[in-house]
Formats: C-alpha cells, sequence, structure tokens
C-alpha cells in the first residue's frame, strides 16, 4: 500500500509507538491491502471510499473475526488516514460515515485471592534458577499490574533496592516508578545472585533471561503464566494479562483509589482503568443479596 512504509516510521519516530504496535499496525494494513487487491478494489489510499471499508468489515465479519478485532482494525485505519490528512495527501476521511458492528461488553477475567495465595504460599517452585526466575515472574507480574512486554523490557539497572521501587517503560515510552514489597525485593535479589551465574555476558542488562543467557522472549512468559495458574484455577484465559487484571481488581476490592490504579498500570486516561470497577461493583451486589434482610 502507498504510504504505509512512511506512516510506519512516523508511528515509530515521531508517535514513539512500541515495536509492538507498529507492527500490528503494519499487519492490519497488509490485511487491508491484501483484501483490496483481492477483490479488484484500488490500492491506493486516494482512491479507497467508505464502500472499500465497509466491505471489509462485512468480509471480516463474516469470516468470524471478533468485533473487538475489527473495531482494533479500523482504530488502525483512522489512525493511517488522520495522517494521510495531515501530510495534505487527502483532504477528505473515507471512515466518516462508517458504522462499526457492537462490541459485547465483557468484565476483565481474574484470578481469585485464594487461589493466587495458594499458588505463591504452597507451591514449590524450586530453589535453582529455572523456579525461582518463573516465581520471580508470576510476583513481578502480579504484584505490579505490568504488561508482558513490559516485564520483558526490564533491565538490571530499572530496579531501585534503596527505594524498593521498579522503573516499568510502557506505551510510547511513557515511564513510571511501582513501588515494590520489602519482601519481593529480597526476592529479586536471590534471583539475581542466581542470574549471576548463569549470564557470563556482563552486556546483557536485561533483567529476565532464558536458562542460556539471553533475554527472554514473550511466548516464554506466557507458557510460564499459564502452566502456573493452571495449577490453581480453571479459568479459560491464563495469559500474563489476566495477572495485569487480577492486580487491578484485588487492589480495587481491598480499597485501592481508582486514580492510584491507573497511574500504576500506565493508563493514558481513567475510562480505560473504569472497568475495573464492574468487577468491585458485581462482588458488592452478591455481598448485598447476602446480608440485606429484604434483598
Amino acid at each position: 500500500m502507498v504510504h504505509k512504509e512512511s506512516f510506519l516510521q512516523y508511528l515509530k519516530f515521531e508517535k514513539r509507538y512500541s515495536p509492538h504496535t507498529v507492527r500490528s499496525y503494519s499487519n492490519d494494513l497488509e490485511q487491508f491491502s491484501v483484501f483490496l487487491s483481492g477483490n479488484s478494489m484500488p490500492d491506493d489510499p486516494c482512491d479507497i471510499s467508505s464502500h472499500h471499508i465497509r466491505a471489509w468489515i462485512v468480509s471480516m465479519m463474516d469470516t468470524g473475526i471478533a468485533p473487538s478485532s475489527v473495531h482494533r482494525k479500523i482504530s488502525c485505519l483512522r489512525v493511517f488516514f488522520r495522517w494521510l490528512r495531515k501530510e495534505n495527501i487527502l483532504t477528505n476521511d473515507p471512515l466518516e460515515k462508517v458504522v462499526l458492528p457492537k462490541q459485547k461488553k465483557t468484565l476483565p477475567v481474574f484470578v481469585r485471592e485464594e487461589a493466587l495465595e495458594n499458588l505463591l504460599d504452597n507451591n514449590n517452585f524450586g530453589e535453582d534458577f529455572t523456579g525461582l526466575r518463573n516465581r520471580t515472574i508470576i510476583e513481578m507480574l502480579y504484584f505490579t499490574g505490568i504488561r508482558r512486554a513490559e516485564l520483558t523490557g526490564l533491565q538490571v539497572s530499572d530496579i531501585d533496592f534503596p527505594g524498593t521501587s521498579v522503573k516499568v517503560t510502557g506505551k510510547r515510552n511513557k515511564q513510571r516508578i511501582i513501588p515494590l514489597t520489602a519482601q519481593f525485593a529480597e526476592r529479586l535479589k536471590e534471583y539475581l545472585h542466581l542470574r549471576q551465574r548463569v549470564c557470563n555476558n556482563d552486556d546483557n542488562a536485561w533483567l529476565f533471561i532464558t536458562e542460556k543467557g539471553n533475554k527472554l522472549y514473550d511466548k516464554a512468559v506466557y507458557n510460564i503464566v499459564r502452566t502456573y495458574l493452571s495449577m490453581v484455577t480453571t479459568i479459560e484465559k491464563k495469559s500474563p494479562h489476566i495477572l495485569r487484571h487480577t492486580f487491578a481488581t484485588h487492589m480495587l476490592n481491598r480499597g485501592a483509589d481508582l486514580n492510584a490504579i491507573k497511574e500504576f498500570l500506565g493508563h493514558a486516561n481513567l475510562s480505560a482503568t473504569q472497568v475495573y470497577t464492574h468487577n468491585t461493583f458485581e462482588k458488592l451486589k452478591k455481598i448485598y443479596k447476602q446480608a440485606h434482610p429484604r434483598a
């Protein structure tokens, strides 16, 4: 697609989007381009109309793509066409009259407090490097609510032991400081001691590494989390993001301020954080029904 590479460079260097986000935008634009070409439609953005975009939406829905994924892909097009207008390549907005399919409102899935306590208090992770690393990963995700990409991007220098905190680099390279418990800080020291034995390369600054001393990759984190959560919960999704949901929900249930949760999670606005209040409200409704004499 014409102008695609320039657009991606804009996202990377001017908007400072993460490599993961830039990759997603690139894939979405490529899929749109393939659809246009395969249906004898114009591939040049200057010739694309709302009719072509609506046809893509219908095609995606017909193939069973979830409305949430459709929204994400069209959001990519919105940013792309907004950039084209900004660069005076286009004057019109082909998305202006495009109506998106309705999304089902789903509550964030989370793990119960008792299940996490059982995992961390009663499970034997092992005392070797792999076991201690895996436990530290589970705790880092649950104690801080950071994203998987933020976890794999952590460097040893991001840990401030005197200040018992960690510096996290989030989306668009925005940084935030998250406090750590004294007990978890001690666990990190133990992990770093074993890490030093595994990592012979002094130039490797990544906090979490493989058994061969390389930077830990995303899929490995997913597998680690899924393996251990499977021991204590039957929820279908057992990804690192579930621990992020769990962190926020448990904090709110115990009285944490919503604005504080927003800062911990690195959300740009409060509306993204408010989804967790629904879980808290569901718990309050259950308590109300159990406790009120006329409920």
